[in-house]
């Protein structure tokens, strides 16, 4: 069992916008197949630029603010509880075109 809070967690960076702020829940080691559980915080006009992953799903789910996400090259709107799927290989890019902070939980996995 595990019991976390969020407020108690260290501030790192995001590995594709090191500007982008995170917090991890959960890493990887700590469930079977998952690879990280965090929360990630894209102030207005960030964006975690385009790429994909070899092996892993990413699922992605908008907890406040609003932006865009990419994925090979479709745009798709992000607001408050849309929640979206990523599939190994496929490219995606998330970015912050709103006015507020866009909150967004997302984990991994393999």
């Amino acid at each position: 069992m595990k019991y976390i809070s969020l407020n108690k967690l260290p501030i790192k960076s995001v590995s594709h916008n090191v500007n982008i702020k995170k917090k991890t829940i959960l890493k990887k080691g700590n469930i079977p197949h998952l690879t990280n559980f965090s929360q990630a915080v894209f102030t207005s006009g960030q964006i975690a630029n385009i790429h994909s992953h070899n092996d892993m799903w990413e699922v992605f789910f908008v907890q406040s603010g609003s932006g865009i996400i990419k994925v090979n090259g479709s745009e798709y709107l992000l607001v408050k509880d849309v929640c979206v799927m990523v599939e190994p290989k496929e490219s995606h890019e998330i970015i912050n075109n709103g006015k507020d902070d866009l909150i967004i939980n997302y984990f991994g996995i393999i």
